[in-house]
């Protein structure tokens, strides 16, 4: 386990359930996890759900606005990247070839962020902190570990988010095809060879946490309404993994890492 108090720029920071029945989400990650829940009032009727591991946060959920149901945005974990300036990288967005979906706007004192779409299709916001820095737990199960981004145009991706947050990808010597993104000294995820998600999913952020035993994991998640697209599966000298959709239909990635 590793408490933390501020997190790298260009690191992920911080996830985000966009549920269509937020109790219902709770009463699961709760079960599978042991996450706690922190309810905080958004507005009339409306809360924003904190996931707490240990009592310390390890990602949120909401419920999906009238507004987005409309535009069928199905339920989704969203990622956010940690930044020195929402503003300054924004601005940065339309000319390395991506959309501001939302541009920045604080969110009451806990920070600034902006919602963009990739030149792939695949959306991502910004966070600048003020009052949350985001995750405050790493490596303990149940909370976040890894991203991988699902995308048709592999070349397109990098050059963007190289440009937007100056991330190097590079290719593992066991890994063929695919690509570490390395923040700084620190690898914070990778990028599978086009068309991984398999045909018709639209390009996404594919979110990991950790478990101890990816296969109980999967099976409890199965027991409590859960669907599995992919069993788990052993990567030698990796890890084990497996991915599921939660009783809503948002999509995550158990991980299991290799015992070393």
């Amino acid at each position: 386990m590793k408490t933390l108090e501020r997190i790298e720029p260009g690191n992920f920071c911080w996830t985000e359930l966009a549920t269509s029945d937020q109790a219902g989400a709770k009463k699961f990650y709760a079960q599978l996890f042991g996450w706690s829940a922190d309810d905080n009032p958004m507005g009339p009727g409306e809360f924003y759900t904190m996931f707490k591991v240990e009592g310390r946060s390890a990602g949120a959920a909401y419920t999906l606005r009238p507004e987005m149901v409309k535009q069928g945005v199905p339920p989704h974990w969203g990622l956010y990247v940690a930044v020195v300036n929402a503003d300054q990288t924004a601005a940065k967005v339309a000319g390395l070839g991506g959309k501001l979906l939302a541009p920045p706007f604080d969110v009451f004192d806990a920070g600034r962020m902006a919602v963009l779409q990739d030149p792939t299709g695949a959306n991502i916001s910004l966070w600048q902190a003020k009052k949350h820095a985001g995750f405050g737990i790493t490596e303990a199960p149940g909370t976040f570990c890894w991203a991988d981004l699902m995308t048709g145009d592999t070349a397109k991706a990098e050059r963007f988010y190289s440009g937007l947050f100056g991330w190097k990808f590079e290719r593992g010597e066991k890994s063929g095809d695919y690509l570490h993104i390395k923040n700084g000294e620190q690898y914070i995820g990778g990028m599978p060879p086009a068309g991984a998600g398999g045909p018709g999913v639209p390009p996404h952020w594919a979110i990991y946490y950790y478990v101890t035993d990816c296969a109980a994991t999967t099976e409890k998640a199965k027991s409590l309404g859960a669907r599995v697209y992919v069993p788990p599966t052993n990567m030698e000298g990796v890890g084990c993994w497996s991915v599921v959709a939660d009783p809503q239909g948002a999509t995550f990635m158990p991980f299991q890492p290799m015992r070393h």
